[in-house]
């Protein structure tokens, strides 16, 4: 690509698929120069620096979550949309978990307008401003934490995830049962791949659950 074709677009783009294949700790700029066919120093017209360039990455990966959402429906179903866009982006690109707590959310615009919407809907619901921020950082680092863990590995197949359930089931087998009598009872349930609809609808619903029912509106 030459510079004079090169756009802020294709950089971030390009970025992502650095991440995706090597993760995130190979989105450099000199990588990603050596990627598009530039030099360095033409990325430097579109990206700062590297913390501008992952604040980028950032931004064109939750501005999904900020779609327009109807203002006429509930708190509660509009948070859940935000929180099910986040854990879906989250699954889609897996290294957004590790991206969020190191861009400098100062830049970022979409981070910005995701956690204004949160906290809205946290404080229509009855939260103070400074719990609303606390509960807006609990749902942040438990959605990207439910893709982390997830069952057989984020971002890997359903072989792989057979694979990786059969082992720890392997491992579960080999503790003593009447010491870990639960962790037994658990290892025979592990017959076969994870229900990853099944894990991460059940997440979603744990955290929502626990906002809803601590929301002080609630209790009116």
């Amino acid at each position: 690509m030459t510079p004079e074709k090169l756009t802020r677009q294709a950089v971030v783009e390009r970025a992502m698929k650095i991440a995706a294949t090597d993760g995130l700790q190979a989105v450099t700029i000199r990588r990603l120069a050596a990627d598009l066919g530039v030099t360095p120093t033409a990325l430097y017209w579109h990206v700062k620096n590297k913390d501008e360039l992952l604040s980028a990455l950032a931004d064109h990966l939750l501005a999904a979550l900020v779609a327009d959402v109807d203002p006429s429906r509930p708190w509660q179903q509009r948070l859940r949309a935000l929180v099910t866009a986040l854990v879906e982006q989250t699954r889609a690109h897996p290294y957004l978990a590790a991206l969020l707590p190191v861009i400098d959310k100062g830049t970022a615009e979409a981070y910005h307008r995701a956690t204004d919407t949160v906290i809205g809907l946290l404080t229509e619901a009855g939260f103070t401003l400074p719990q609303a921020d606390q509960v807006a950082t609990y749902l942040l680092m438990g959605a990207t934490a439910m893709v982390s863990c997830q069952p057989g590995g984020a971002g890997g197949d359903e072989e792989e995830a057979a694979e990786l359930s059969r082992r720890q089931r392997l491992d579960l087998e080999r503790l003593p049962p009447r010491r870990y009598p639960h962790l037994a009872a658990f290892a025979a349930t592990l017959t076969g791949p994870p229900d990853l609809d099944a894990y991460y609808s059940f997440g979603v619903d744990l955290l929502l659950s626990a906002v809803e029912a601590m929301a002080p509106a609630a209790d009116r």
